[in-house]
Protein backbone atom coordinates (compact mmCIF):
# COMPACT_ATOMS: atom_id res chain seq x y z
CA UNK A 1 0.00 0.00 0.00
CA UNK A 2 1.18 3.94 -0.81
CA UNK A 3 1.87 6.06 2.02
CA UNK A 4 -0.26 9.18 1.64
CA UNK A 5 -0.17 10.18 4.81
CA UNK A 6 3.07 12.49 6.47
CA UNK A 7 3.68 13.52 9.74
CA UNK A 8 5.88 17.04 8.94
CA UNK A 9 7.36 19.85 10.48
CA UNK A 10 8.00 22.93 9.01
CA UNK A 11 8.65 26.81 9.55
CA UNK A 12 5.43 29.30 8.70
CA UNK A 13 7.03 32.18 6.49
CA UNK A 14 5.13 35.33 4.42
CA UNK A 15 5.48 35.74 0.50
CA UNK A 16 6.72 39.17 0.01
CA UNK A 17 4.54 39.66 -2.80
CA UNK A 18 1.45 41.99 -2.63
CA UNK A 19 -0.92 39.40 -1.47
CA UNK A 20 0.90 38.44 1.71
CA UNK A 21 0.36 34.66 1.54
CA UNK A 22 1.90 32.41 4.54
CA UNK A 23 2.91 29.09 3.60
CA UNK A 24 5.15 25.80 4.78
CA UNK A 25 7.41 24.29 3.14
CA UNK A 26 7.34 20.87 3.01
CA UNK A 27 10.86 19.00 3.86
CA UNK A 28 13.12 18.11 0.83
CA UNK A 29 12.71 13.97 1.71
CA UNK A 30 8.80 14.11 1.72
CA UNK A 31 8.64 16.30 -1.57
CA UNK A 32 10.54 14.03 -3.43
CA UNK A 33 8.51 10.45 -1.91
CA UNK A 34 4.91 12.82 -2.96
CA UNK A 35 6.72 13.96 -6.39
CA UNK A 36 7.69 10.24 -7.13
CA UNK A 37 4.36 8.51 -5.87
CA UNK A 38 1.65 11.16 -6.77
CA UNK A 39 2.92 13.53 -8.92
CA UNK A 40 1.35 11.89 -11.82
CA UNK A 41 -1.75 12.90 -10.37
CA UNK A 42 -1.39 16.62 -10.63
CA UNK A 43 -3.53 19.11 -11.31
CA UNK A 44 -3.33 22.72 -12.77
CA UNK A 45 0.56 24.39 -12.01
CA UNK A 46 1.24 20.65 -10.49
CA UNK A 47 -0.95 20.90 -7.42
CA UNK A 48 -1.97 18.12 -5.41
CA UNK A 49 -4.91 17.49 -3.28
CA UNK A 50 -4.72 17.39 0.34
CA UNK A 51 -6.23 17.30 3.62
CA UNK A 52 -4.29 19.01 5.80
CA UNK A 53 -4.28 18.88 10.48
CA UNK A 54 -2.81 21.38 11.91
CA UNK A 55 -3.77 21.29 16.08
CA UNK A 56 -7.33 21.21 16.03
CA UNK A 57 -8.11 22.25 12.76
CA UNK A 58 -8.22 19.92 9.32
CA UNK A 59 -9.21 21.57 6.09
CA UNK A 60 -8.97 20.31 2.52
CA UNK A 61 -6.46 22.41 0.47
CA UNK A 62 -3.83 21.56 -2.17
CA UNK A 63 0.05 21.78 -2.38
CA UNK A 64 1.79 23.37 -5.17
CA UNK A 65 5.87 22.62 -6.25
CA UNK A 66 8.17 25.67 -5.69
CA UNK A 67 10.47 26.03 -8.52
CA UNK A 68 12.97 27.28 -6.39
CA UNK A 69 13.54 24.93 -3.23
CA UNK A 70 11.88 21.64 -5.41
CA UNK A 71 9.80 21.19 -2.10
CA UNK A 72 5.93 21.46 -2.15
CA UNK A 73 4.29 24.46 -0.68
CA UNK A 74 1.36 24.38 1.32
CA UNK A 75 -0.48 27.63 1.91
CA UNK A 76 -2.46 28.50 4.83
CA UNK A 77 -5.52 30.37 5.20
CA UNK A 78 -6.18 33.44 7.71
CA UNK A 79 -9.33 31.73 9.25
CA UNK A 80 -6.84 28.27 9.91
CA UNK A 81 -4.04 31.44 11.50
CA UNK A 82 -6.52 32.68 13.41
CA UNK A 83 -8.13 29.54 14.73
CA UNK A 84 -4.68 28.22 15.51
CA UNK A 85 -2.48 31.24 17.02
CA UNK A 86 -0.22 31.28 14.08
CA UNK A 87 2.67 33.81 13.05
CA UNK A 88 5.21 34.30 11.13
CA UNK A 89 8.31 32.35 12.03
CA UNK A 90 6.47 29.90 13.98
CA UNK A 91 7.50 26.23 13.49
CA UNK A 92 4.26 24.00 13.13
CA UNK A 93 4.01 20.43 13.62
CA UNK A 94 1.63 18.77 11.32
CA UNK A 95 -0.12 16.26 9.06
CA UNK A 96 -0.88 16.54 5.84
CA UNK A 97 -3.03 13.52 3.81
CA UNK A 98 -2.54 13.15 -0.29
CA UNK A 99 -6.09 12.93 -1.58
CA UNK A 100 -5.91 10.57 -4.48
Amino acid sequence: MIKNTYKLKAKVWVYSGMAGWYFLTLPEKQSREIKSLFGGEARGWGSLPVVVAIGKTSWKTSIFPDKKTACYLLPLKADVRKKEGISDGDILNFSLEIRT
